[in-house]
């Protein structure tokens, strides 16, 4: 604590807290929150719970309302078979994208923590939601909640209705689906009524005016004729399907012949639930280093100011360090980059480059280098990007070379790795391209899409696996995912991969092929 602070300025002392202590530090959190670094926030609701609490929230995906599914009591158990046994232990809070925010504080928390923790989540968090483009297009922090609480007396009417195993059944298949039940990219807005009229009655003026009926006269070529009507009609059909569809799970809701109404509801809920969480796997270096570095500004700046002590603030680090330690690759603990670490160092790292730029760091960020207005640039950052994008433009030399990166090629038809990059000026350009396409969700996700289906025919639903880098799917997880599509469907189904770059094919599976 300063020398100059008196001690009745501190905002609590010792471990022990109590609600009055809470929210005299939360407001003084959010001063600083306001004032020094410019955050918008949503209103803050905090919430005390137990262990078991937050065990029976990370059951529920993170979630305050859910639905019942035998998968989220199996969760429950593991996870608390861990804790009890301390393979694990808990997380200090838990946030949701909602309007308002609510943020979860572990009881068990010292006081010193929670204000740690109030900062990181209640703040820094809430403001990534907020602002961020992919939360304001593809969330709505202020509907969730209603939804949920929708979700979750349907799906219970619905098991009184129909009976728990019919339910079980469309959510077993339906939660199998969910990585491939989001839409990745914006849509066009449905043209009106008078739109599709004012097209259609364009077209058939130009038809008009393009026609010749001299054409009718001219000889037929040997690839004329029912082949080509044949592929006009397969191109109607699909444009009809808005094929090809890479949301399985709405396809199936809107197409599906053989599901009922609630059933079909089911799957809208839990596309819903996934497109929520979508954002969130794309933005887990920003969203966890935004909340770090507000956290580690704002704890700094009230010891600055002596509301909190010499000890507490030996607390905040330590819980601090623990959060953002970064294991050796030859580590046991390495299970990769720890996005709290390399977010964090990125953010510091603007910081310097807008105060303290070096000649390198005028080189690579002319935009921002040197003006003092880091505030300015993290807020656009935070706003404007994902962590593949954020990577791509903002990672520098300078950390590069802290983190020792480099750029390793491995080919299947090598018995070796070979060194492609290091800390020279291309090899700079090459290791951050290398480690921002780690980061693009495309990469990290099977591209599958619904490529073809023949409604009024044997209504053979066909999908599609582009296939990167000679990865194809495993038999077993394919043809349980094949499986659970056909109990949606009712029909065959089958997937097809074809190599991403040239087109041909490599592998085909199907239910008819299981079954006999």
């Amino acid at each position: 604590m300063p020398k100059h602070a008196p001690r009745s300025d501190l905002l609590f002392s010792g471990s022990d807290w109590n609600f009055q202590t809470l929210s005299r530090t939360c407001d003084a959190i959010e001063t600083i929150a306001k004032e020094q670094l410019h955050l918008d926030v949503y209103p803050v609701q905090m919430e005390i719970i137990s262990s078991e609490q937050m065990l029976d929230a990370y059951s529920s995906i993170g979630m305050p309302l859910m639905y019942r599914h035998w998968s989220f009591g199996k969760h429950f158990l593991y996870q608390q078979l861990l804790y009890r046994k301390a393979g694990r232990g808990l997380a200090y809070e838990l946030v949701i994208n909602s309007n308002p925010c609510i943020v979860y504080l572990m009881e068990e928390n010292t006081m010193a923590l929670q204000a740690l923790v109030t900062a990181h989540a209640a703040f820094g968090h809430n403001h990534f939601f907020k602002n961020n483009y992919l939360f304001q297009q593809w969330t709505d922090a202020g509907a969730i909640l209603g939804y949920l609480d929708f979700a979750k007396s349907f799906i219970a009417r619905c098991e009184e209705r129909h009976g728990d195993a019919a339910v079980e059944s469309i959510l077993d298949a339906a939660h199998a689906l969910m990585e491939q039940g989001v839409f990745r990219y914006r849509r066009p807005p449905k043209l009106s009524s008078e739109k599709q009229r004012e097209g259609l009655r364009e077209r058939l003026e130009y038809e008009e005016r393009s026609y010749n009926d001299l054409w009718r006269t001219l000889p037929r070529t040997a690839s004329d004729g029912k082949s080509d009507e044949t592929h006009d009609s397969i191109a109607i059909r699909k444009k009809a399907l808005n094929l090809p569809e890479e949301n399985i799970l709405y396809f199936l809701e809107k197409n599906s012949l053989i599901l009922e109404p609630w059933q079909r509801e089911i799957l809208r809920i839990v596309r819903v639930i996934a497109q929520y969480f979508y954002p969130q796997r794309q933005t887990k270096v920003m969203n966890e280093g935004c909340a770090t570095f507000v956290h580690y500004t704002i704890m700094h700046a009230l010891f600055d100011r002596g509301r909190i002590s010499e000890g507490t603030m030996l607390e905040v680090l330590r819980n601090h360090s623990n959060v953002v330690f970064q294991p050796a690759f030859d580590d046991p603990r390495f299970s990769g980059i720890n996005p709290y670490a390399l977010g964090l160092d990125m953010m510091q790292d603007i910081q310097r480059i807008a105060t303290a730029p070096t000649a390198e760091d005028r080189d690579w960020f002319p935009e921002f280098a040197g003006t003092g207005d880091w505030r300015a640039t993290l807020l656009d950052a935070w706003a404007n990007h994902r962590d593949e994008s954020f990577i791509r433009q903002y990672l520098s030399p300078a950390l590069i070379r802290k983190w020792r990166m480099f750029l390793l090629s491995d080919t299947a038809e090598e018995s070796f790795y070979n060194v492609a990059s290091i800390h020279n000026e291309r090899g700079y350009e090459k290791i951050r391209a290398a480690l921002a396409q780690s980061y693009d969700i495309g990469t990290n996700y099977s591209d599958i899409q619904i490529v073809d289906v023949d409604l009024l025919g044997q209504r053979h639903l066909r999908l599609q696996h582009k296939v990167t880098d000679g990865v194809a799917l495993e038999n077993d997880n394919c043809d349980a995912t094949l499986r659970h599509i056909q109990t949606l469907w009712g029909y065959e189904v089958s997937l097809e991969g074809v190599d991403a770059q040239s087109g041909a094919a490599l592998y085909e599976r199907s239910t008819r092929q299981m079954s006999e």
